[in-house]
């Protein structure tokens, strides 16, 4: 038998035969039958003998080996070889067998010793060393725990650790937590995914909850509760003329009311429109704490069963316009000739008392102005209101947008029952009473907005010069309203656009206020920004929800099958429920706003998806059918 060498490769300890030997390199064949070039840099022995005999001897004699006492032997400061490390370590009887097993356990405990050079190490400091070990303690407890959990959840039962942190996991999961790790190592083993399993174990609340967890946690981590910001107690505002008798008109949940409404009859014939606008702003100081919570949750959330407002209770019940008494408000007053044209009109911040809060569901039958006109009122305010619907007419036509013809559009209202059934009522946006309100507000926005920008003030506007509608600091057209200036004001309660366009406002008409934003305001720029995207996932989360609900609904009610009008290609909007969703098998010359049939073929609650597939195209007659669902 010929000469053999120990040599490391790739970390491992290797034997092999010698075959020819030089000053760089060994030709050699190895323990499995092949030849191969050893470097010399890398062999540490030559030794006689059966080559495998030796790497098993040195093998058993390393694993013997106590490397605490190894690193006691040579634990000093100073670099020292294989060879004086195996002399310390078994004395007399050292010799290549006990060197190779020294080197393999130098290689083997890198935290106990450095590797300097072949065959040169240098112990790790002492200090260094306990804290290395006491990591590895740390991880092998943690492995330990991680264990325990997972075992936990395979036989159906949730740890208490995971469930205080179940949210954060579904929702937000730090990636890098044990008990994150626990779960999806636990799922990959039962081959689920990680919400099923959590769903199996009763770590996920009902769905409704889950989707306000997530939207939450991502939209209001610092939680939904306002705190207490007092409300100070407004002097010195001039009271309305006597003769106002305010009146607001809004569905029969608002608890913020941020508009009201005024008509009174001059001497000259014509008419004195209020359109009167609660005024928060009066009171919030720039850079105040209350300003800052309106510039971090930036509206009012709104979904089916609840609402997360912008501002506290108590100030929207000091400055929300309710009646029976006395609010603070910013008015526009405009008067009206009898071709519904406007002569003049003024701003002021005043107190105004609000006579009555009507709400919608209990007048809109009574509200028809398109029919002839008794002259007994059936609600309060009913001939005021009447008159402003002929005037919201008129200023629509006046904008080119007044379309009868238009085809119609629908708001859905969705109430959760205490039996947790749900309701779904259907509205055609536009109705008269839509029409009367929406075109006071657009002419009370669209007024301000023109005052900012010929007094040359900063402020957020809605421009639409052309394309998509968004937020500016300039003033630009508005071609889908048909208006040179245009902004939000009307809902200060409810937006933080509005509080700053109020807030800016205010500085024209009261000479000692000062604007809170100045033009080029580095700041207005950044609230504009955070708007818009608040703004889209409190839109988003609503609508997803609203989903949700309609599918919830379609589960209750059994439908079948729904009709449904077309949007584009395969996408569809169901009609009677608040859901758009994607259709299989819609024939490619289907055209867009064609109503059609549909079966339902499944409902994913979780994903918030419905499977629907085509039936028919519904013929002209049926176009005129009630709406279905």
């Amino acid at each position: 038998m010929g000469k053999q060498i120990f040599y490391e490769e790739s970390g491992q300890f290797k034997v092999a035969e010698i075959v020819q030997e030089n000053d760089a390199t060994f030709l050699v064949n190895t323990q499995h039958g092949k030849r191969a070039k050893i470097k010399a840099s890398h062999v540490f022995l030559v030794f006689d003998g059966d080559a495998a005999q030796f790497l098993q001897q040195a093998a058993e004699a390393a694993a013997g080996i106590d490397i605490s006492l190894l690193w006691e032997a040579v634990g000093n400061e100073n670099e020292f070889t294989a060879a004086s490390a195996a002399s310390e370590y078994f004395g007399d009887s050292s010799g290549n067998i006990e060197l190779a097993a020294t080197l393999m356990a130098l290689y083997a405990a890198p935290m106990y010793f450095y590797k300097k050079n072949k065959g040169v190490f240098k112990a790790a400091p002492a200090e260094t060393l306990q804290q290395a070990l006491a990591a590895i303690e740390r991880r092998k407890q943690q492995e330990e725990q991680i264990n325990g959990w997972i075992q936990e959840l395979l036989a159906g039962r949730l740890p208490d650790e995971i469930a205080a942190e179940a949210k954060m996991i579904l929702h937000a999961p730090d990636k890098q937590s044990l008990k994150y790790k626990a779960v999806v190592k636990a799922a990959d083993q039962k081959k689920t995914s990680l919400f099923a399993l959590l769903q199996s174990v009763g770590a996920v609340p009902p769905l409704p909850e889950y989707f306000l967890d997530g939207f939450l946690l991502t939209q209001f981590p610092k939680g939904t509760d306002c705190g207490h910001y007092p409300v100070p107690v407004m002097h010195n505002l001039p009271d309305a003329d006597t003769a106002v008798r305010a009146f607001s008109i809004d569905d029969i949940e608002t608890s913020e009311v941020d508009d009201a409404f005024s008509v009174r009859d001059l001497p000259n014939g014509n008419k004195l429109v209020g359109i009167h606008i609660a005024a928060p702003a009066l009171a919030i100081d720039a850079e105040s704490l209350l300003e800052k919570l309106i510039f971090e949750r930036l509206s009012t959330v709104y979904y089916p069963g609840s609402k997360i407002t912008m501002l506290p209770d108590n100030w929207i019940a000091a400055f929300s316009l309710d009646e029976g008494a006395a609010r603070p408000a910013v008015s526009l007053y405009a008067e009206i000739n009898p071709q519904f044209e406007v002569i003049r009109y003024e701003s002021r911040i005043e107190s105004v008392y609000i006579d009555c809060n009507l709400r919608i569901e209990n007048i809109e039958q009574a509200f028809q102005p398109l029919q002839p006109r008794s002259y007994t009122e059936a609600f309060a305010h009913q001939h005021e209101m009447n008159w402003l619907y002929d005037f919201a007419v008129a200023r629509m036509q006046a904008r080119g947008k007044y379309d009868p013809e238009r085809l119609p559009q629908y708001d859905y209202g969705i109430k959760l029952g205490a039996d947790n059934t749900v309701h779904i009522s259907v509205r055609e946006r536009g109705a008269p009473i839509d029409t009367l309100v929406s075109e006071l507000m657009i002419f009370a926005n669209s007024t301000w907005a023109q005052m900012l920008d010929e007094a040359e003030m900063a402020g957020l506007f809605r421009v639409q010069p052309t394309g998509r509608v968004r937020m500016s600091t300039q003033s630009e057209p508005h071609i889908g309203l048909g208006l040179k200036h245009y902004a939000w004001f009307t809902s200060p309660l409810r937006r933080a656009t509005d509080y700053i366009n109020q807030k800016q406002l205010i500085s024209l008409l009261d000479p000692d206020a000062e604007p809170r934003f100045e033009p080029q305001d580095a700041m207005l720029f950044a609230v504009l920004r955070d708007f818009e995207s608040a703004y889209a996932a409190y839109n988003d989360f609503q609508r997803h929800m609203e989903a949700y609900w309609s599918l919830i609904y379609i589960q209750q009610e059994q439908l079948q099958e729904l009709t449904a009008q077309l949007i584009r290609d395969d996408l569809v909007r169901i009609e009677g429920l608040p859901l758009v969703s994607r259709v299989n098998g819609v024939p490619v010359d289907a055209m867009p706003k064609c109503r059609m049939k549909v079966s339902i073929t499944g409902i994913d609650p979780i994903q918030v998806s419905v499977g629907l597939n085509y039936i028919n195209v519904l013929l002209p007659a049926d176009n005129a059918s009630q709406i279905s669902g």
